[in-house]
């Protein structure tokens, strides 16, 4: 039978310690996209807190798990590599998706939602504001 000492309980506690982490992470990425709305400071939007707590947690827990779980912490110059290739293939994901969901129309295609959603909102701010000016025009009257 092995022995059990005292290392073996600071190993647990050290990967119990990080489950802790990760779980918070967890719940914070939850969170924040529903959350986001009701927390706009100033210049920071609801957008960009959604994407703070979608990627940049999620950045943090890659980290985490490889670090600690993936027991790559012994060769902590390849976790650096690793993250990295992460974000440039991200980033690569990004740059070559982009020239076609953030246009309206492409050579063979259309994005017909999109228009049709700039067209609704659109109408719906010129009604609120026709609807404020004439609201202040009949309180004059």
């Amino acid at each position: 039978m092995a022995e059990h000492t005292e290392d073996d309980d600071h190993g647990q506690a050290h990967y119990v310690k990080i489950w802790a982490v990760l779980l918070v992470l967890l719940i914070a990425s939850i969170l924040g996209p529903i959350l986001a709305p009701h927390l706009e400071f100033g210049f920071l939007k609801a957008w960009m807190i959604t994407l703070i707590t979608a990627f940049g947690i999620a950045i943090v827990k890659a980290y985490l798990v490889a670090a600690n779980f993936m027991h790559l912490n012994i060769e902590k110059k390849y976790i650096s590599y690793m993250l990295a290739t992460m974000l440039m293939f991200m980033l690569l994901f990004f740059a070559g998706t982009a020239p076609d969901v953030m246009k309206h129309k492409g050579q063979n295609w259309e994005n017909v939602a999109a228009e049709a959603e700039i067209e609704r909102a659109l109408e719906a701010q010129a009604a609120e504001a026709h609807g404020e000016h004439g609201g202040e025009h009949e309180a004059g009257h």
